[in-house]
């Protein structure tokens, strides 16, 4: 009889997570961070998932090749201190998600202040002022195609 899978360890989900924020927000690949460690894709997939642990000498590798210290990826980590980071849980939860890392790599192709400014400015707007039901509409729109309405 085949002895189930226990589930990852949330710290390391969340070291995973980390990794992969940190990687997409340095806009590198995983291909090319597991070229740099001679690791395949799927290795990397399986240590941002959580499914594999990190060993100490990978994840010194791993902040090596991101160029960052060992420490950001255990910020907001399940059982540390509150505030330990001094960045509120609920930034850190929106730039560990799919829709977080996407929004600040994008953001950070922008170069004109202004722009990024005015799309602080419009979020800002957006969550002060829309409803529920009205934001949600506003996320349910499809992009417009090259046909009028009607001409079907």
């Amino acid at each position: 009889m085949p002895v189930p899978s226990k589930p990852p360890n949330p710290i390391d989900v969340h070291v995973g997570a980390r990794v992969r924020m940190w990687r997409t927000e340095r806009k590198i690949s995983r291909i090319t961070l597991g070229e740099a460690l001679g690791l395949t894709i799927q290795q990397i997939q399986k240590y941002e998932k959580g499914t594999n642990r990190i060993g100490a000498s990978r994840l010194q590798q791993i902040c090596t090749v991101l160029e960052i210290p060992v420490s950001l990826l255990f910020e907001g980590a399940p059982g540390s201190p509150p505030g330990e980071s001094g960045v509120p849980q609920d930034i850190i939860d929106f730039m560990e998600s799919p829709e977080g890392v996407r929004f600040v790599a994008a953001f950070g192709r922008i170069a004109d202040r202004k722009v990024r400014r005015g799309i602080a400015r419009l979020a800002d707007r957006i969550a002060d002022h829309m409803q529920p039901r009205a934001m949600a509409d506003i996320l349910q729109l499809k992009r417009p195609t090259d046909e009028p309405a009607g001409n079907t």
